[in-house]
């Protein structure tokens, strides 16, 4: 699994679906959005555009857990995004300690399948001044980790630019 974090617009989606179409294998396109606007709608429906129309599309914006156990083993799967699953966990009531043992399960999924997962990184900010904003924050930090655990390689997007991000363990090696 390979896992993309960056900011909004940073060339996230568009790495993934170049990501899959080069995996040689059928597509399973896992999405997480839900329309509650027009402009979210439209949004959404630019998404759908940029995809090649062969790929299966799976709207999860709750049970990505059963979405990803339900692809077919040998699809290359595209999870777009873990933020907004997050958010939509914690809007329908769920607590971040519930988003983050879901995390888990997901990951522990995914952790040998061949994935590219997207997720925004919003930790670069000032901390939110509002207990919500804070919890999403936080626990879309630790989903991120745990995903990042589990990935065989992370990927920081900026401007369209990859960025290869070492485990901690590679980091802290001595050579």
């Amino acid at each position: 699994m390979i896992l993309l974090l960056g900011g909004a617009r940073s060339g996230k989606s568009d790495t993934a679906v170049r990501l899959a179409a080069s995996a040689g294998a059928p597509v399973t396109f896992i999405a997480t959005a839900e329309a509650g606007d027009a402009e979210m709608a439209e949004r959404i429906e630019r998404h759908r555009a940029q995809r090649p129309t062969e790929w299966t599309t799976v709207e999860a914006p709750l049970d990505l857990h059963s979405a990803v156990g339900s692809a077919p083993p040998a699809d290359y799967m595209v999870i777009d995004c873990l933020t907004l699953w997050v958010s939509n966990l914690l809007g329908h009531g769920r607590s971040g300690r519930d988003v983050l043992a879901e995390a888990r399960r997901v990951a522990d999924l995914l952790w040998e399948r061949p994935a590219v997962v997207v997720s925004n990184e919003v930790g670069f900010g000032i901390v939110p001044a509002n207990e919500l904003a804070r919890l999403f924050g936080d626990t879309l930090g630790s989903a991120n980790a745990i995903f990042a655990s589990a990935a065989s390689r992370t990927l920081l997007m900026v401007a369209g630019r990859a960025f290869a991000l070492p485990s901690i363990d590679d980091a802290l090696a001595v050579e």
